[in-house]
């Protein structure tokens, strides 16, 4: 994926429907999630290229300045279209939360906060706002070049916060945005049957002195995550807790590992 049309990202026609586009985009999104790639150390900037490309070619507006760049600019559309949109201008207003949160909740894998976390590090942050007759929840860069904006997924006010996100979030939290806590890291071993019949696991939490129950997928795979949903560390200011991510070890039946241990001493030897 080094192709830098955003058309060719999604591998969709230009003149593609909206509808066309998002499914397009769900299909690849979910191949190309962090969580079903960990071997693959290319994952973050591809899932960044296809976010990209999602959030502009979903929305009318975008898509059309970007489409006037594409037919002066050619391949060189997107240097072009990028030198007067920042991180914040392309995901504002965009649904592309909405798409992770349903493969979270249908595939148990980590939604758009941790992804994106991942993707554009600490310069990316969620916030909730919740006052008498006023409920806000979006999501800030700091530090994007150019000019700034504020990325909104805004429950009581239409549109965009555009250049005065900031300043208007600093006079909603003065005692600072809500940040999510970190999520904490784990394996848990399982036996062959339990990884294919699924079920219950009794799991320990060490960092917080805490038993808890996780139901194990049926049909789990080996070098799969768990999330178990704020359990994890906690949040500033108010923030939600983290999760807690348990990568999944199967156990290898003792004949297999009698086999390869004998298969690669003579390899050895």
């Amino acid at each position: 994926m080094t192709t830098q049309d955003y058309y060719q990202i999604l591998n969709v026609s230009p003149t593609a429907s909206r509808a066309e586009i998002k499914e397009a985009y769900r299909r690849l999104a979910f191949q190309y999630h962090p969580d079903r790639n960990i071997s693959d150390p290319d994952t973050a900037e591809k899932m960044k290229r296809l976010n990209e490309a999602y959030a502009v070619l979903s929305n009318d507006t975008k898509r059309r300045e970007y489409d006037g760049y594409r037919n002066r600019f050619g391949q060189r559309a997107r240097r072009h279209f990028r030198e007067n949109y920042t991180d914040d201008d392309i995901f504002s207003g965009s649904d592309i939360h909405a798409v992770f949160e349903e493969m979270a909740k249908a595939f148990g894998l980590r939604g758009f906060e941790e992804i994106f976390k991942d993707a554009y590090g600490p310069g990316f942050r969620t916030f909730k706002v919740h006052r008498p007759g006023f409920f806000a929840k979006g999501f800030v860069f700091f530090g994007s070049p150019g000019k700034q904006g504020h990325g909104t997924d805004l429950k009581s006010m239409p549109g965009s916060l555009g250049r005065f996100g900031k300043y208007l979030l600093k006079k909603l939290l003065p005692g600072g945005i809500p940040e999510k806590g970190a999520d904490i890291h784990d394996v848990i071993v399982l036996n062959p049957g339990h990884a294919q019949q699924g079920g219950p696991y009794a799991y320990y939490l060490k960092q917080k002195k805490k038993k808890l129950v996780v139901k194990i997928p049926k049909g789990v795979k080996d070098g799969q995550l768990i999330r178990l949903a704020k359990q994890g560390k906690e949040g500033k200011h108010g923030g939600d807790p983290g999760d807690v991510l348990l990568k999944v070890k199967i156990k290898k039946p003792w004949g297999q590992r009698l086999k390869e241990r004998i298969r690669k001493k003579h390899a050895t030897g």
